[in-house]
């Protein structure tokens, strides 16, 4: 048995599709534990670009189950259209892929409210992408949810949409003067797509409990990142569900026992999407050029990403919170011609250092990050596969980087496709046999 959990480490999109997408190879299971459609992980292969919301990447491999969680909430509109996607590219999906009959449905007001409180908040903006993920969330809290399993009893469905749109109608029109939605035109839609989905809703907890009991590893994969967890992120600027380790528990019914080791995946620098404390980017030219050689530009929402150096205590928190065994760092290639690069050590507010991250967002929005400068490189890496044949000081800034991570590197990005990577050990072998550090 060899299970491991993968997490960001910072904002989101540090790269995670594409380490999953090569994790997967070594995988029997994949399984996607928290979020929504307002994720998107791109994988670049032989056979094009895929851009992933919902199904978990390894839908890609043959011979692969591919799993969507109790922990997700599932916009079937985008679950369905993301699979006429895949399989009009060749990708099969069938046996190969099962969704939690747990896990709760975003509904049209989902959306609706989501769009229409964002609005209202005028300056205090949280930077949502209006999908309906934090208002399905909070359903869930309330337990007035819909889930997948209602799905397949349809009485049970439309009466429990009847009792949720007589209160969130009021709400609608009352308070936000938004038109509300009638109860038989969206019971029609969601009985549409119950026929599309229900060969593919079941238990999945006995599912992904079997495959390890028989001694088949599970690979688990989060989305967004630890920071836009939505009690060790930076609260209220996060996400509305478990983003870091602790989810792949709660969100696939697989006991912690179970989950063997964590993988955090991070970027060489550091980048956020929406608003929020970003303690080191970068408003210069230096950050715009991040941002373009980075291509720092939403899978799902195409909206820029605010870029800045590299934040040692970030990383360190991250590692702490999820208990990392290892890490994957990805886009080096960018950094390519920095003649300097600076990361971020501590936070200085007030007189006083913070060497950890401060649960105070004040402190956080208004602190001085305090930086140590490196040399950088002009000599390519991009393509590069072998650690050896880095230049000099990308290996001393990757060491630096594990430093402060206080967390060994496992696996390098050179670039966006799977052969652009340096593997420094396999970290879905058996536990038993993996190489010392």
């Amino acid at each position: 048995m060899s299970n491991l959990v993968v997490v960001g480490t910072q904002w989101g999109d540090e790269g995670k599709g594409k380490i999953v997408d090569i994790l997967a190879r070594d995988a029997d299971v994949v399984v996607r534990f928290q979020g929504g459609s307002n994720a998107g992980h791109t994988v670049v292969t032989d056979r094009g670009t895929f851009v992933f919301h919902l199904i978990p990447s390894g839908v890609l491999y043959r011979g692969k189950l591919c799993v969507i969680g109790n922990g997700v909430v599932v916009d079937p509109a985008a679950l369905i259209e993301e699979m006429d996607r895949l399989e009009a590219n060749g990708v099969k999906i069938g046996k190969n892929f099962a969704i939690s009959q747990r896990a709760h449905l975003i509904l049209p007001y989902h959306k609706a409210i989501e769009k229409a409180a964002e609005q209202s908040k005028g300056s205090r903006r949280i930077g949502t992408t209006g999908r309906g993920i934090g208002p399905s969330y909070a359903d869930k809290m309330a337990r007035i949810g819909i889930r997948a399993a209602d799905l397949l009893n349809p009485p049970l469905f439309r009466t429990k949409l009847e009792e949720n749109l007589g209160e969130i109608n009021t709400i609608l029109e009352r308070l936000y003067q938004v038109k509300g939605f009638h109860v038989e035109k969206v019971f029609q839609e969601y009985m549409e797509y119950a026929e599309r989905l229900k060969g593919h809703i079941v238990e999945t907890s006995v599912l992904l409990n079997r495959a390890i009991d028989r001694g088949q590893s599970v690979l688990f994969e989060g989305a967004q990142g630890t920071h836009l967890d939505v009690d060790f992120g930076t609260y209220p600027y996060v996400t509305s569900s478990s983003a870091a380790a602790g989810g792949a528990a709660t969100g696939t019914g697989v006991g912690p026992t179970k989950l063997e080791r964590v993988m955090g995946v991070a970027k060489v620098y550091t980048t956020r999407v929406g608003s929020g404390p970003f303690p080191t980017e970068l408003t210069d030219e230096v950050g715009c050029g991040l941002q373009e050689r980075g291509k720092e530009f939403g899978a799902t929402t195409g909206r820029a990403r605010r870029c800045g150096w590299f934040d040692g205590v970030l990383l360190r928190y991250a590692t702490r919170v999820n208990g990392l065994s290892s890490l994957a760092v990805t886009k080096l290639d960018v950094l390519d011609g920095c003649k300097e690069l600076k990361v971020c050590t501590g936070y200085r507010y007030g007189g006083a250092l913070y060497k950890e991250m401060p649960a105070d967002l004040q402190v956080l929005s208004k602190c001085e990050p305090q930086y140590e400068v490196m040399p950088g490189w002009t000599a390519a890496t991009t393509g590069v596969t072998a650690y050896k044949n880095l230049p000099v000081q990308a290996k001393r800034y990757l060491q630096r980087i594990e430093e402060m991570a206080e967390c060994r590197i496992d696996m390098i990005s050179t670039g966006s496709k799977r052969s652009e990577t340096i593997i420094l050990r396999n970290v879905l072998a058996p536990a038993r046999t993996r190489p010392k550090s």
